[in-house]
């Protein structure tokens, strides 16, 4: 395509080198009446008519003239200065007029290559999303733009997504239960405060369906899934029953669920590049695992990390590490499930940093790879008209600010293993099917109330005669949010309706709380009986007919 030279009120800008008043006749043609030179110029009288294009002789002005006439201009009178206004104009004319060089050409043409590029790259970015969203949302991908809803929230302002991996694309056979969920895990999220939680739950944990299953009424909670999809045939009926069992584990209103399977993960962790995680383990020795070996047909060690070191991660090696749990002939994840729960929680971080990475997000190919991902392998109940809140909250939440809770922290052991049934799972510390213990953990982490977060503990004695008083009132006092560290009968004496005694000057918001749930004044002084362990607040009821 050629290219045209602007011009300037219809005239075709001198060549460069040229004076004002030559001749524009292309190389090797002459001028003639035909090409329409002989056209005329008048002056105001006949006898000045000269030839257009033809130089008047003495006035043919070179840039100096130019210059120096333009320099005259102060010298004229008042009527025949120009004024600053047009004196800017026929600056921009010049301007204008003046031929472009071609490193200005260049960069030009350049820059617009580029933006189309772009806006073609956006445009197959948008095109591949709004395809994987089809497969992946709830709704109308327009829903997207023009809708942005927050997301659903419990009473505490929360919003909890119950993430569960299933193995039906599983290559190595490992098990035959390829609708048993491999892993499980709650991330809580608050949007005002954007913080967020994540809960592994043991698959191995006993628990008890809503209806009857081929393995019966009770059974581990890797086949709630399972049992409520039909073996897979239903997603959406065994995701929400997954969803109110774990739910009714952790004390949670769960209202979204995503399901992936091991080719999400491992192609996600491939689109980024790969991710870093640090191996932790309690042996010096690392993490071998042999249960992958046969990946490289027997002739490596697929997953052996040194403790301590920051490993890069290719998207199967990141999955095996991911299901590796001491599997025989190796060592370092002593604990089984529960170490395998820490890995997929470092490696979840560790892909989310690399996708929200400024390399990643301006790769064209690994968004599109991450995309593609996504909508091929992955499942969730959230709708469209939610994505935008949850992408802006996904990219804003600090790292620092997503915090790992466990069930079997060696301080606080919330569950354990044993033999149930003929059958070795995980149980409540507190008892089979007893997760009272396991929810006021979460609540005390997971609620907006700052009394809460103080965990305070308290002991409740009995002085109403009335069996069993001071066991139903540390119930009450539990679902509230409190640690109960004594529940026993008062020695013999004479009490007021309640007493509390308050023996931490710490904990202010919680002596707030337990003065308004009683309506009484705390004391200070020593109590009447001796205290031990780690008690907070001593709470004596001699009142049968007070209650928080």
């Amino acid at each position: 395509m050629k290219n045209h030279r602007s011009s300037v009120d219809g005239f075709i800008p001198r060549r460069a080198n040229s004076n004002l008043g030559d001749l524009h006749i292309k190389s090797g043609t002459q001028a003639s009446g035909k090409e329409g030179l002989n056209r005329t110029l008048h002056a105001g009288d006949n006898e000045n008519a000269e030839m257009l294009g033809v130089p008047r002789k003495g006035k043919q002005l070179g840039t100096d003239e130019l210059s120096e006439s333009l320099r005259e201009i102060d010298g004229l009178p008042e009527d025949k200065k120009l004024s600053k206004r047009q004196r800017r104009k026929e600056a921009r004319v010049a301007r204008k007029a003046r031929p472009k060089s071609r490193t200005r050409r260049i960069i030009k043409w350049v820059g617009i290559i580029l933006l189309t590029l772009g806006l073609a790259a956006g445009g197959y970015v948008v095109f591949r999303g709004i395809l994987a969203g089809n497969n992946v949302f709830n709704g109308s991908l327009l829903d997207i733009i023009t809708q942005r809803e927050p997301l659903r929230e419990d009473e505490n302002g929360r919003s909890n997504f119950v993430v569960f991996g299933t193995a039906e694309d599983d290559e190595g056979g490992e098990h035959g239960g390829a609708n048993l969920t491999d892993s499980i895990m709650v991330i809580s999220v608050d949007q005002d405060k954007k913080d967020a939680y994540m809960i592994s739950l043991p698959r191995d944990l006993w628990v008890e369906y809503a209806e009857i299953c081929t393995v019966g009424y009770q059974g581990k909670l890797n086949a709630v899934y399972y049992c409520g999809s039909d073996d897979g045939q239903n997603e959406e009926a065994g995701a929400k029953a997954l969803q109110q069992k774990v739910g009714e584990i952790l004390g949670l209103d769960v209202q979204y669920y995503v399901h992936l399977n091991f080719t999400a993960v491992t192609e996600a962790v491939d689109a980024v590049g790969g991710v870093d995680v640090t191996i932790e383990s309690d042996d010096p020795r690392g993490i071998l695992d042999r249960n992958f070996d046969w990946k490289c047909n027997y002739t490596c060690y697929y997953v052996n990390y040194q403790n301590g070191e920051t490993v890069h991660l290719d998207g199967e090696h990141a999955l095996a590490l991911a299901r590796a749990r001491n599997a025989t002939g190796g060592y370092g994840l002593a604990n089984g499930n529960f170490d395998r729960e820490k890995n997929q929680q470092k490696i979840i971080k560790a892909l989310r940093e690399k996708a929200l990475s400024a390399g990643t997000l301006t790769n064209l190919g690994a968004v599109t790879k991450l995309i593609d991902a996504m909508g091929n392998n992955l499942r969730t109940n959230v709708e469209t008209k939610e994505i935008r809140t949850l992408m802006e909250l996904s990219s804003t939440i600090p790292s620092d600010d997503i915090r790992s809770l466990s069930l079997n922290d060696e301080d606080d052991m919330l569950v354990t293993t044993g033999n149930y049934n003929g059958q070795s799972i995980v149980r409540p510390v507190a008892g089979i099917l007893d997760f009272s213990e396991i929810q006021s953990y979460v609540k005390r982490n997971l609620t907006s109330e700052e009394y809460v977060r103080e965990e305070a503990r308290l002991s409740v004695l009995n002085a109403s005669g009335v069996a069993g008083l001071a066991q139903t009132e540390a119930d009450k006092l539990s679902d509230e949010g409190f640690m109960i560290d004594v529940v026993d009968n008062a020695p013999e004496g004479s009490f007021a309706s309640v007493e509390i005694y308050q023996l931490s000057a710490e904990k202010t918001a919680s002596a707030k709380k337990l003065e308004a749930l009683y309506g009484v004044v705390l004391k200070t002084t020593p109590p009447p009986v001796s205290v031990v362990g780690e008690t907070d607040f001593l709470i004596i009821i001699a009142d049968s007919q007070v209650v928080s």
